[in-house]
């Protein structure tokens, strides 16, 4: 038996559309153990999405840890998953990417012959269909990413470690692909250039610890307008947020939640933000977290698989 810890993430970070990616000290659990030859698949889920989740194969992290199986072209043992789900789901948080890096991880310890970092992000990115949420579970801390052909090219970065988040989660779900579907096809050149512009200035500023720069550094004219409409209330959360004394605020990944970055008061932020959703006739709860240094990692065999 053994146990597969993986943090959840925070997508996009304003301007930075599908190229960076936080990890957040949010975690998934995978327990694993292996079962006599014919024994059916198993899967027990706790916490989150356990009412609602797959419990047999179309389960995603059962089809992650198989698609590692595929890939190396080796037969899959008969193996019963306990799944502990703190990442709250369809919010922009990356549970879709803790599921996949989580099933990877966990098929890591029966290959034969392991994958190597990017054979991992690959195969993620593959299943996830983009490689921002997917390279921060994997790698932990800010991660830069993109596509080159058919390689992912990533950085990981150090955040500056006197920086807060705290997540106003919405009590609604907001699938990726909806939220996608909102986006125009195109953009004016002085809307690409907006975001180019912020991107560079927040990549900066997360860099050099300049954290003055946030405020501007994280708007966004690509995505963020437009996925306004499917989230109530998202300007005036932002706005409360910033009222009560937040660096600088954005939408987690597609949404609905919303991440603010804080260094003081995060429970009167959190609690601004709260109440600007229910002004707005969403009730919402907050988590106050912090960067997740470290991304999916095995915990020592018979650890206690729990959040």
């Amino acid at each position: 038996m053994f146990c597969v810890r993986v943090p959840a993430s925070s997508a996009n970070l304003g301007p930075g559309f599908d190229a960076l990616a936080l990890a957040l000290s949010v975690y998934n659990y995978v327990e694993v153990e292996t079962e006599s030859a014919g024994m059916p698949l198993k899967i027990e889920i706790q916490g989150e999405g356990s009412e609602d989740l797959a419990r047999d194969e179309s389960n995603l992290v059962f089809k992650a840890l198989k698609s590692a199986f595929d890939y190396r072209k080796q037969a899959l043992p008969p193996l019963s998953l306990k799944l502990v789900n703190n990442i709250p789901i369809g919010r922009g948080l990356g549970s879709s990417a803790a599921a996949i890096v989580g099933g990877l991880m966990a098929a890591q310890q029966f290959l034969d012959a392991a994958l190597s970092q990017d054979e991992m992000l690959a195969l993620a990115t593959e299943i996830e269909g983009h490689p921002d949420n997917v390279s921060a579970a994997l790698l932990g801390g800010l991660i830069i990413s993109c596509s080159d052909d058919d390689r992912i090219r990533y950085l990981k970065a150090q955040f500056p470690n006197s920086v807060k988040l705290v997540v106003a989660v919405p009590e609604f779900t907001l699938s990726t692909q909806m939220a996608r579907d909102v986006l125009p096809p195109t953009l004016p050149r002085e809307h690409a250039v907006f975001n180019l512009s912020r991107t560079a200035l927040l990549t900066a500023g997360l860099l050099t610890n300049d954290l003055s720069v946030l405020s501007v550094a994280l708007e966004d004219k690509l995505h963020q307008p437009y996925r306004s409409s499917l989230v109530p209330g998202m300007s005036a959360v932002f706005d409360a947020a910033k009222s009560a004394g937040a660096l600088g605020v954005a939408l987690s990944g597609a949404g609905p939640s919303v991440i603010a970055f804080v260094q003081k008061n995060p429970a009167a932020i959190g609690a601004a933000m709260e109440k600007a959703f229910h002004n707005h006739g969403v009730a919402a709860r907050t988590i106050v977290t912090v960067p997740a240094v470290q991304g999916a990692e095995v915990l020592p065999e018979l650890r206690v698989c729990t959040a």
